[in-house]
Protein backbone atom coordinates (compact mmCIF):
# COMPACT_ATOMS: atom_id res chain seq x y z
CA UNK A 1 0.00 0.00 0.00
CA UNK A 2 1.16 3.23 -0.89
CA UNK A 3 1.03 6.14 0.80
CA UNK A 4 2.16 9.69 0.10
CA UNK A 5 4.26 9.19 3.20
CA UNK A 6 5.88 5.94 3.15
CA UNK A 7 5.30 1.87 2.22
CA UNK A 8 2.61 -0.17 4.46
CA UNK A 9 3.71 -4.14 3.49
CA UNK A 10 1.24 -5.21 4.60
CA UNK A 11 -1.37 -2.24 4.75
CA UNK A 12 -5.23 -1.74 4.07
CA UNK A 13 -8.07 0.94 2.85
CA UNK A 14 -11.80 1.40 4.20
CA UNK A 15 -13.32 2.64 1.43
CA UNK A 16 -16.80 4.57 2.36
CA UNK A 17 -18.88 5.75 -0.93
CA UNK A 18 -16.43 7.63 -3.43
CA UNK A 19 -14.01 8.45 -0.23
CA UNK A 20 -11.26 6.92 1.38
CA UNK A 21 -12.43 6.78 4.91
CA UNK A 22 -9.03 5.62 6.34
CA UNK A 23 -5.65 3.74 5.73
CA UNK A 24 -2.83 1.91 7.76
CA UNK A 25 -0.40 -0.65 8.28
CA UNK A 26 -0.90 -4.37 9.25
CA UNK A 27 -3.98 -5.71 9.94
CA UNK A 28 -7.14 -4.00 9.15
CA UNK A 29 -9.17 -3.10 12.42
CA UNK A 30 -12.25 -5.07 10.95
CA UNK A 31 -12.76 -7.59 8.29
CA UNK A 32 -11.76 -7.24 4.67
CA UNK A 33 -14.57 -7.53 1.61
CA UNK A 34 -11.26 -7.53 -0.67
CA UNK A 35 -8.00 -9.86 0.46
CA UNK A 36 -5.35 -9.18 -1.76
CA UNK A 37 -1.88 -11.13 -2.02
CA UNK A 38 1.24 -10.36 -4.46
CA UNK A 39 -0.22 -7.22 -4.96
CA UNK A 40 0.57 -3.49 -4.38
CA UNK A 41 -2.00 -0.67 -4.21
CA UNK A 42 -1.33 2.59 -5.48
CA UNK A 43 -3.38 5.79 -6.12
CA UNK A 44 -5.50 6.31 -9.37
CA UNK A 45 -2.72 7.71 -11.61
CA UNK A 46 -2.94 11.61 -12.89
CA UNK A 47 -2.36 12.38 -16.18
CA UNK A 48 -1.67 16.22 -16.80
CA UNK A 49 -0.49 16.09 -20.42
CA UNK A 50 -2.63 13.83 -22.94
CA UNK A 51 -4.30 14.31 -26.27
CA UNK A 52 -5.52 11.23 -27.11
CA UNK A 53 -5.99 7.39 -26.60
CA UNK A 54 -8.03 4.56 -27.59
CA UNK A 55 -8.24 5.48 -31.29
CA UNK A 56 -9.85 8.83 -30.62
CA UNK A 57 -8.29 12.92 -29.44
CA UNK A 58 -9.36 15.75 -27.50
CA UNK A 59 -9.23 18.15 -30.36
CA UNK A 60 -11.84 16.24 -32.30
CA UNK A 61 -14.58 17.44 -29.59
CA UNK A 62 -16.22 16.23 -27.07
CA UNK A 63 -17.72 12.84 -29.05
CA UNK A 64 -14.28 11.46 -28.83
CA UNK A 65 -13.38 12.54 -25.70
CA UNK A 66 -14.86 9.36 -23.35
CA UNK A 67 -12.93 7.14 -25.79
CA UNK A 68 -10.22 8.97 -24.67
CA UNK A 69 -10.78 9.31 -20.95
CA UNK A 70 -11.66 5.24 -20.75
CA UNK A 71 -8.96 4.17 -22.82
CA UNK A 72 -6.93 5.28 -20.35
CA UNK A 73 -8.92 4.62 -17.15
CA UNK A 74 -8.39 0.84 -18.15
CA UNK A 75 -4.74 1.73 -17.27
CA UNK A 76 -5.12 3.40 -14.14
CA UNK A 77 -5.96 6.78 -14.77
CA UNK A 78 -8.63 8.02 -13.29
CA UNK A 79 -7.76 11.91 -12.99
CA UNK A 80 -6.73 13.11 -16.46
CA UNK A 81 -6.37 16.71 -17.51
CA UNK A 82 -7.34 16.98 -21.50
CA UNK A 83 -4.75 18.97 -23.86
CA UNK A 84 -4.96 20.54 -27.27
CA UNK A 85 -2.32 21.26 -29.74
CA UNK A 86 -2.16 24.15 -31.82
CA UNK A 87 -5.02 25.09 -34.14
CA UNK A 88 -7.01 28.02 -35.62
CA UNK A 89 -8.10 30.30 -33.48
CA UNK A 90 -11.72 30.09 -33.67
CA UNK A 91 -11.21 26.20 -33.32
CA UNK A 92 -9.25 26.19 -30.73
CA UNK A 93 -11.64 28.82 -28.52
CA UNK A 94 -14.41 26.03 -29.76
CA UNK A 95 -12.13 22.95 -28.49
CA UNK A 96 -12.13 24.79 -24.89
CA UNK A 97 -15.43 25.90 -25.00
CA UNK A 98 -16.62 22.36 -25.58
CA UNK A 99 -13.94 20.30 -23.51
CA UNK A 100 -15.05 23.10 -20.47
CA UNK A 101 -18.38 21.44 -20.29
CA UNK A 102 -16.61 17.94 -19.97
CA UNK A 103 -14.38 19.49 -16.55
CA UNK A 104 -18.06 20.82 -15.25
CA UNK A 105 -19.54 16.93 -16.06
CA UNK A 106 -16.35 15.36 -14.19
CA UNK A 107 -15.24 13.69 -17.28
CA UNK A 108 -11.87 15.75 -17.34
CA UNK A 109 -10.26 17.63 -14.58
CA UNK A 110 -9.34 20.47 -16.57
CA UNK A 111 -7.62 22.02 -20.10
CA UNK A 112 -3.99 22.45 -20.74
CA UNK A 113 -3.66 24.49 -23.78
CA UNK A 114 -0.20 23.45 -25.69
CA UNK A 115 0.16 26.19 -27.94
CA UNK A 116 -0.25 28.63 -29.86
CA UNK A 117 2.24 30.86 -28.49
CA UNK A 118 5.42 28.46 -28.89
CA UNK A 119 8.51 28.86 -30.70
CA UNK A 120 8.70 28.03 -34.38
CA UNK A 121 12.07 26.47 -33.88
CA UNK A 122 10.95 23.97 -31.37
CA UNK A 123 7.20 23.70 -32.79
CA UNK A 124 7.40 19.56 -33.01
CA UNK A 125 3.95 18.42 -33.48
CA UNK A 126 2.24 21.93 -34.21
CA UNK A 127 1.90 23.66 -37.32
CA UNK A 128 3.96 26.48 -37.40
CA UNK A 129 1.93 28.82 -39.62
CA UNK A 130 -0.77 28.41 -36.78
CA UNK A 131 1.62 29.58 -34.07
CA UNK A 132 1.61 33.32 -32.71
CA UNK A 133 2.58 35.79 -30.16
CA UNK A 134 0.56 36.09 -27.20
CA UNK A 135 -1.54 39.33 -26.75
CA UNK A 136 -3.60 40.29 -23.61
CA UNK A 137 -7.21 40.15 -25.86
CA UNK A 138 -6.23 36.57 -27.24
CA UNK A 139 -5.10 35.49 -23.69
CA UNK A 140 -8.45 37.05 -21.78
CA UNK A 141 -10.24 35.41 -24.70
CA UNK A 142 -8.62 31.53 -24.01
CA UNK A 143 -9.18 31.83 -20.31
CA UNK A 144 -13.00 32.95 -20.78
CA UNK A 145 -14.00 30.79 -22.79
CA UNK A 146 -13.08 27.97 -20.55
CA UNK A 147 -14.94 29.56 -17.96
CA UNK A 148 -12.45 28.41 -14.99
CA UNK A 149 -11.78 25.04 -16.18
CA UNK A 150 -8.10 26.05 -18.02
CA UNK A 151 -5.64 24.32 -15.74
CA UNK A 152 -2.30 24.80 -17.80
CA UNK A 153 -0.74 26.80 -20.78
CA UNK A 154 2.32 26.11 -22.12
CA UNK A 155 4.32 28.91 -23.79
CA UNK A 156 7.60 29.78 -25.00
CA UNK A 157 8.84 32.93 -22.42
CA UNK A 158 10.53 34.37 -25.21
CA UNK A 159 8.05 35.49 -27.74
CA UNK A 160 6.65 38.86 -27.49
CA UNK A 161 4.33 39.75 -24.73
CA UNK A 162 4.97 36.36 -22.95
CA UNK A 163 6.30 37.62 -20.05
CA UNK A 164 3.16 39.77 -19.70
CA UNK A 165 1.14 36.82 -20.58
CA UNK A 166 2.89 34.49 -18.02
CA UNK A 167 1.61 37.10 -15.00
CA UNK A 168 -1.88 37.54 -16.69
CA UNK A 169 -2.57 33.88 -16.73
CA UNK A 170 -1.16 33.52 -12.89
CA UNK A 171 -3.46 35.91 -11.91
CA UNK A 172 -6.19 34.40 -13.34
CA UNK A 173 -5.80 31.22 -11.76
CA UNK A 174 -3.73 29.22 -14.76
CA UNK A 175 -0.84 27.62 -13.84
CA UNK A 176 2.12 28.46 -16.56
CA UNK A 177 4.75 25.89 -18.02
CA UNK A 178 7.40 26.35 -20.29
CA UNK A 179 8.12 24.41 -23.14
CA UNK A 180 8.41 24.33 -27.19
CA UNK A 181 10.80 26.96 -26.52
CA UNK A 182 14.53 28.33 -27.19
CA UNK A 183 14.34 30.52 -24.46
CA UNK A 184 18.22 31.43 -22.82
CA UNK A 185 18.96 30.62 -19.13
CA UNK A 186 18.01 34.01 -18.11
CA UNK A 187 14.58 34.27 -20.37
CA UNK A 188 13.70 31.15 -18.61
CA UNK A 189 14.39 32.73 -15.09
CA UNK A 190 12.64 35.59 -15.84
CA UNK A 191 9.82 33.96 -16.59
CA UNK A 192 9.75 31.79 -13.42
CA UNK A 193 9.78 34.24 -11.32
CA UNK A 194 7.40 36.00 -13.47
CA UNK A 195 5.54 33.37 -11.89
CA UNK A 196 5.77 30.20 -14.46
CA UNK A 197 5.84 27.07 -12.23
CA UNK A 198 6.44 23.89 -14.76
CA UNK A 199 8.50 22.96 -17.25
CA UNK A 200 6.53 20.35 -20.33
CA UNK A 201 8.18 17.53 -21.55
CA UNK A 202 11.94 18.56 -20.26
CA UNK A 203 14.57 17.96 -22.57
CA UNK A 204 11.95 17.61 -25.62
CA UNK A 205 11.15 20.41 -27.97
CA UNK A 206 13.75 22.95 -26.04
CA UNK A 207 17.00 24.88 -26.23
CA UNK A 208 19.55 21.74 -24.87
CA UNK A 209 21.46 22.20 -21.82
CA UNK A 210 25.00 23.76 -22.95
CA UNK A 211 27.92 24.43 -20.60
CA UNK A 212 28.02 27.96 -22.20
CA UNK A 213 24.74 28.53 -22.72
CA UNK A 214 22.31 26.39 -20.15
CA UNK A 215 18.93 27.72 -21.11
CA UNK A 216 15.58 26.48 -19.78
CA UNK A 217 16.87 23.28 -18.82
CA UNK A 218 18.91 24.23 -15.75
CA UNK A 219 16.78 26.83 -15.08
CA UNK A 220 13.93 24.39 -14.60
CA UNK A 221 16.18 21.90 -12.83
CA UNK A 222 17.56 24.38 -10.05
CA UNK A 223 14.62 26.12 -9.20
CA UNK A 224 13.45 24.64 -5.85
CA UNK A 225 9.62 25.06 -7.06
CA UNK A 226 8.95 24.70 -10.91
CA UNK A 227 7.83 20.48 -11.59
CA UNK A 228 9.34 18.86 -14.36
CA UNK A 229 7.17 16.83 -16.82
CA UNK A 230 8.90 13.65 -18.09
CA UNK A 231 7.99 10.99 -20.66
CA UNK A 232 9.09 7.54 -19.68
CA UNK A 233 8.66 5.82 -22.58
CA UNK A 234 12.52 4.51 -23.92
CA UNK A 235 12.02 7.10 -26.84
CA UNK A 236 11.75 10.70 -25.58
CA UNK A 237 14.23 9.94 -22.42
CA UNK A 238 16.85 7.69 -22.81
CA UNK A 239 17.02 5.78 -18.55
CA UNK A 240 19.77 7.96 -17.67
CA UNK A 241 18.25 11.30 -18.64
CA UNK A 242 15.17 10.45 -16.55
CA UNK A 243 17.15 9.00 -13.85
CA UNK A 244 18.70 12.05 -14.09
CA UNK A 245 15.70 14.54 -13.53
CA UNK A 246 13.45 12.33 -11.14
CA UNK A 247 16.75 12.20 -8.30
CA UNK A 248 17.20 16.21 -9.36
CA UNK A 249 13.73 16.81 -8.34
CA UNK A 250 11.88 13.62 -6.22
CA UNK A 251 8.57 15.64 -5.23
CA UNK A 252 8.47 17.69 -8.51
CA UNK A 253 8.52 15.13 -11.32
CA UNK A 254 5.56 14.44 -13.05
CA UNK A 255 4.90 11.59 -15.03
CA UNK A 256 3.19 12.68 -17.93
CA UNK A 257 2.05 10.77 -21.32
CA UNK A 258 2.03 13.14 -23.54
CA UNK A 259 -0.34 10.36 -25.57
CA UNK A 260 -1.70 10.60 -28.97
CA UNK A 261 -5.15 8.74 -30.02
CA UNK A 262 -3.03 5.70 -30.93
CA UNK A 263 -2.27 4.78 -27.22
CA UNK A 264 -3.63 2.11 -25.24
CA UNK A 265 -4.58 -0.10 -29.04
CA UNK A 266 -2.21 -2.17 -30.38
CA UNK A 267 -1.09 -1.70 -33.65
CA UNK A 268 0.35 0.60 -36.43
CA UNK A 269 -1.39 3.51 -38.03
CA UNK A 270 -2.23 6.78 -39.54
CA UNK A 271 -4.04 9.16 -37.33
CA UNK A 272 -4.79 13.15 -37.15
CA UNK A 273 -3.25 15.27 -34.23
CA UNK A 274 -4.99 18.74 -34.31
CA UNK A 275 -4.66 19.54 -38.30
CA UNK A 276 -1.20 17.70 -38.30
CA UNK A 277 -1.35 13.65 -39.51
CA UNK A 278 0.92 11.33 -37.12
CA UNK A 279 1.93 8.02 -38.40
CA UNK A 280 3.00 5.23 -35.70
CA UNK A 281 5.01 2.53 -36.37
CA UNK A 282 6.84 -0.12 -34.09
CA UNK A 283 4.70 2.33 -31.46
CA UNK A 284 6.31 5.54 -31.72
CA UNK A 285 4.18 8.67 -32.85
CA UNK A 286 5.59 10.73 -35.64
CA UNK A 287 4.35 13.80 -38.45
CA UNK A 288 3.95 12.15 -41.43
CA UNK A 289 5.97 14.67 -43.26
CA UNK A 290 8.76 15.38 -41.37
CA UNK A 291 9.36 12.38 -38.81
CA UNK A 292 9.55 14.41 -36.02
CA UNK A 293 7.79 12.60 -32.64
CA UNK A 294 4.55 13.81 -32.04
CA UNK A 295 3.48 12.60 -28.63
CA UNK A 296 3.48 9.37 -27.68
CA UNK A 297 1.39 6.06 -27.67
CA UNK A 298 2.48 5.75 -23.82
CA UNK A 299 -0.33 4.82 -21.06
CA UNK A 300 0.81 6.21 -17.08
CA UNK A 301 0.80 2.50 -16.44
CA UNK A 302 3.40 1.85 -18.66
CA UNK A 303 5.25 4.87 -17.70
CA UNK A 304 5.47 3.71 -14.23
CA UNK A 305 6.60 0.05 -15.28
CA UNK A 306 9.37 1.45 -17.30
CA UNK A 307 10.58 4.18 -14.22
CA UNK A 308 10.88 1.52 -12.30
CA UNK A 309 12.28 -1.57 -14.25
CA UNK A 310 14.29 0.30 -16.80
CA UNK A 311 15.42 3.60 -15.27
CA UNK A 312 15.74 1.89 -11.40
CA UNK A 313 14.04 4.48 -9.67
CA UNK A 314 12.26 3.59 -6.37
CA UNK A 315 8.61 2.66 -6.56
CA UNK A 316 7.58 5.28 -4.26
CA UNK A 317 9.37 7.77 -6.41
CA UNK A 318 7.62 7.07 -9.16
CA UNK A 319 3.62 6.51 -8.06
CA UNK A 320 4.35 10.27 -6.47
CA UNK A 321 5.68 11.36 -10.30
CA UNK A 322 2.31 9.58 -11.39
CA UNK A 323 -0.34 10.74 -8.90
CA UNK A 324 0.56 13.30 -6.49
CA UNK A 325 2.89 15.61 -7.63
CA UNK A 326 0.97 16.17 -10.78
CA UNK A 327 -1.87 16.61 -8.65
CA UNK A 328 -0.04 19.36 -6.68
CA UNK A 329 1.26 21.02 -9.86
CA UNK A 330 -1.85 21.62 -11.18
CA UNK A 331 -3.94 22.50 -7.80
CA UNK A 332 -6.35 19.34 -8.29
CA UNK A 333 -7.79 19.00 -4.77
CA UNK A 334 -8.06 15.32 -3.11
CA UNK A 335 -6.82 13.30 -5.44
CA UNK A 336 -3.51 11.42 -6.14
CA UNK A 337 -2.76 9.78 -2.57
CA UNK A 338 -4.10 7.38 -0.17
CA UNK A 339 -5.08 9.54 2.21
CA UNK A 340 -8.47 9.89 4.05
CA UNK A 341 -10.73 12.43 2.73
CA UNK A 342 -9.13 11.85 -0.69
CA UNK A 343 -11.43 10.16 -3.65
CA UNK A 344 -11.30 6.58 -3.82
CA UNK A 345 -9.08 5.94 -6.51
CA UNK A 346 -7.32 3.24 -6.62
CA UNK A 347 -5.04 0.79 -9.02
CA UNK A 348 -4.04 -2.54 -7.94
CA UNK A 349 -0.55 -3.86 -9.49
CA UNK A 350 0.12 -7.13 -9.80
CA UNK A 351 4.05 -8.71 -8.71
CA UNK A 352 5.37 -7.29 -12.97
CA UNK A 353 3.85 -3.81 -11.70
CA UNK A 354 1.20 -4.52 -14.82
CA UNK A 355 -2.22 -2.95 -13.57
CA UNK A 356 -5.25 -6.19 -12.32
CA UNK A 357 -7.96 -3.58 -10.90
CA UNK A 358 -8.69 0.15 -11.27
CA UNK A 359 -11.41 1.75 -8.79
CA UNK A 360 -12.94 5.40 -9.46
CA UNK A 361 -14.60 6.83 -6.77
CA UNK A 362 -15.19 4.44 -5.30
CA UNK A 363 -16.44 1.60 -7.80
CA UNK A 364 -14.28 -0.93 -9.08
CA UNK A 365 -14.10 0.35 -13.41
CA UNK A 366 -11.72 -2.41 -14.54
CA UNK A 367 -10.83 -5.61 -14.10
CA UNK A 368 -7.44 -7.35 -16.20
CA UNK A 369 -6.82 -10.96 -16.11
CA UNK A 370 -3.59 -12.01 -13.66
Amino acid sequence: MVTPARVFAPGWVHVEGERIAAVGPGQPPAASDEVMTAATVVPGFVDAHVHGGGGASFDAGPAEAETVVGAHLAHGTTTMVASLVTDAPDRLLTQVRELGALVDDGLLAGLHLEGPWLSPSHAGAHQPALLTHPTPGQVDDLVDAARGQLRMVTLAPELPGALDAVRRLVTAGVTVALGHTDATYDVARAALDAGATVGTHLFNAMRQLHHREPGPIAALLEHPDAYVELIADGVHLHPAVLRLAAQAKPHLAALVTDAMAAAAIPGEGDYRLGPMTVQVRDGVARLAETGTIAGSTLTMASAVKYAVEVADLPIEDVVRAATASPAAMLGLDRVGALRPGYLADLVVLDEALDVTRVMRRGRWVATRPR
